[in-house]
């Protein structure tokens, strides 16, 4: 069939229920398939219902050409509520996501100086992050509206951290994560450690509750699933609290934590730079052919040894005769 003979209303039409990528795809075909596939019937259909109404949360208005054009600078996360959380899109699927800067999320005791230190970070895409100095009771709490997500969509949800040189206690006992959507609950351990080749010990302080003991035994023998630490390409360190299926329709909230308060020894070295909600890759392909230029690998994790997590932190799309870098550390308000 030659697909040039469809009237153009109708072909883009039948592309508006593909996806992102597909429209670049068959974009490639031919000249007059081209201009289809790049109306903006086609990529309003790939925006969120609601980016007129996220465009006015941008920190820092945007200027494009037309509705793919705007598409693809969503792509890069930029700064929302005056700051406290990033937005983009997943250029694939054109699916939310969002960053929750710590901020926006309740840290017990972080507004006292004596346990917590905000403080601007250099590889951080907020203005600041808060730095623990020592505590014995780590609480971590975040939540967002499931109206705010892709429907019929399941998303993963990371606490982004670092541990600063003379780290210590992170680790003696494991961390409980949780993620709940109404009455669905997800949970597990992970231990505050780095995962590196060479493995940087954290300083630790001698504790002498057996029950301590016990509770790490039972997490080590995997009584509850446990979850490992990620580094990211951007420097910073992910842990998973856990996934969630977001059906939609419902306008429920979403929690997600991270609890370390049965022991009492002290801990501090964790630097906070908030929680991370993206939609779950379904598949990977390992060379694809996007908007005419080549991508290595468009699976490319954020985070090393986790599959499918995302795109990796710096790539280049070109599109009609200009570029657009991506690059998850830096650039937001392009």
């Amino acid at each position: 069939m030659n697909l040039d003979l469809l009237p153009d209303d109708c072909f883009a039409h039948i592309l508006s229920l593909t996806s992102p990528i597909d429209a670049c795809r068959i974009s490639l075909v031919s000249s007059s398939i081209r201009i289809s596939a790049n109306s903006d019937n086609v990529w309003e259909k790939f925006l969120p219902p609601d980016y007129q109404q996220i465009l006015t949360r941008l920190r820092h208005p945007l200027i494009f050409s037309s509705k793919k054009h705007l598409f693809f600078r969503l792509c890069n996360p930029h700064l929302i509520d005056g700051g406290l959380k990033t937005f983009s899109l997943e250029k694939t699927t054109g699916k939310t996501q969002y960053m929750l800067s710590a901020r926006e999320l309740n840290i017990a005791w972080a507004d006292n100086p004596l346990f917590w230190s905000w403080k601007p970070f250099p590889t951080s895409r907020f203005v600041e992050a808060v730095e623990l100095r020592t505590i014995w009771w780590l609480e971590i709490q975040g939540k967002i509206n499931s109206g705010m997500l892709s429907p019929k969509t399941t998303y993963e949800c990371y606490v982004i951290v670092k541990f600063v040189d003379r780290a210590y206690g992170l680790d003696f006992l494991p961390s409980k994560v949780t993620v709940e959507i109404g009455n669905v609950k997800s949970e597990g351990n992970v231990y505050l450690r780095q995962y590196e080749s060479k493995k940087q010990c954290l300083e630790t302080l001698w504790y002498s509750n057996r029950m301590e003991l016990v509770l790490r035994s039972m997490a080590f023998r995997g009584i509850m699933e446990e979850r490992v630490a990620c580094k990211r390409e951007d420097g910073w360190i992910e842990i998973e609290l856990g996934s969630f299926y977001n059906n939609g329709g419902d306008d429920l909230e979403v929690k997600m934590s991270l609890k370390e308060v049965t022991g009492t020894h002290l801990k501090g070295g964790l630097v906070v730079e908030g929680i991370e909600l993206r939609p779950k890759q379904q598949t990977t392909t390992n060379h694809m052919m996007f908007l005419g230029e080549e991508v290595g690998d468009i699976r490319s994790p954020r985070a090393h040894g986790n599959p499918g997590s995302g795109f990796s932190a710096v790539s280049d799309f070109k599109m009609d005769g200009f570029d657009l870098p991506y690059d998850s550390a830096s650039t937001f308000d392009c």
